[in-house]
């Protein structure tokens, strides 16, 4: 099974809190929480959400946790260590209290409902997004914007084992996940009455329609042509092939992989 989204409020709700109300006070960390793990985590994420990434420092944290700096470096590593960990945590909060999982959904609607996950976490926590995606670096991925990827292509597999993707995983998991941040990025930069939400919901659409087909193969109508349920069929069997994979050598399993790709890219 997948994740989806449950009934909670969306993105326009999620940015009503502040950091007051998503986040404890500094002043009772030190006295709530249990392990000295927790409290370096919690006095790191409201740091961040009050005075953003500059005001994370080691003695910032260490004070506001109740503890002394190096239980930080024991605990984490070092402050990009620490940073990494706070990101993951949010993240993995916000989708533990978003998703559910269910069967027998329209993929593509879970799709759908992914992005807005995607972007109700982006606007409801821009200091945490910014740690995830705001300053790339050459193959470097943080762990929580690699789960959120992984998330992705999890709902982008679904879709193509369903017969209702035009593309390839890869090829549209890369396009859903670079069009998402950056419409997260753009919003997040834009605040206050610049902020058009309506931009999130027109990319989403346009995105989703280049990606995904309405139908089927079988059901496609006979306008649409051979060639595109060909290759929404190919998409579909390299999606399942992992479940047949006893059926194949690895070798095997390979070749089937290259010829479906070719059929898949064949202009």
């Amino acid at each position: 099974m997948l994740p989806t989204i449950d009934d909670t409020p969306g993105a326009s709700d999620d940015m009503q809190g502040t950091a007051d109300n998503r986040l404890s006070t500094i002043d009772d960390i030190s006295t709530t929480s249990p392990s000295p793990r927790e409290r370096i985590l919690r006095a790191a994420a409201t740091l961040l959400a009050v005075g953003g990434r500059e005001a994370v420092s080691t003695r910032a944290v260490s004070a506001a946790a109740g503890v002394q700096p190096p239980t930080i470096y024991r605990q984490f590593g070092d402050m990009q260590g620490l940073l990494d960990a706070v990101a993951d945590d949010g993240f993995a909060r916000y989708v533990r209290a978003k998703v559910a999982r269910r069967d027998g959904e329209d993929p593509v609607a879970v799709l759908r409902a992914g992005w807005d996950l995607h972007v109700g976490f982006g606007l409801a926590n821009p200091a945490l997004y910014a740690l995830m995606y705001g300053d790339p670096q050459p193959g470097v991925m943080s762990p929580a914007a690699a789960e959120a990827r992984n998330m992705l292509e999890g709902l982008v597999r679904r879709v193509a084992a369903a017969g209702r993707l035009r593309v390839g995983v890869e090829s549209a998991t890369r396009t859903i996940h670079a069009a998402g941040v950056g419409v997260v990025l753009t919003l997040i930069a834009a605040g206050g009455a610049d902020r058009d939400l309506a931009l999130s919901d027109q990319t989403r659409e346009a995105v989703l329609a280049a990606m995904t087909t309405d139908a089927t193969p079988g059901e496609a109508p006979a306008q649409a042509g051979p060639r595109r349920a060909a290759v929404s069929y190919a998409v579909a069997l390299k999606a399942l092939l992992p479940e047949a994979s006893a059926a194949f050598t690895s070798a095997e399993r390979g070749l089937l992989a290259e010829w479906l790709d070719r059929l898949i890219q064949e202009p």
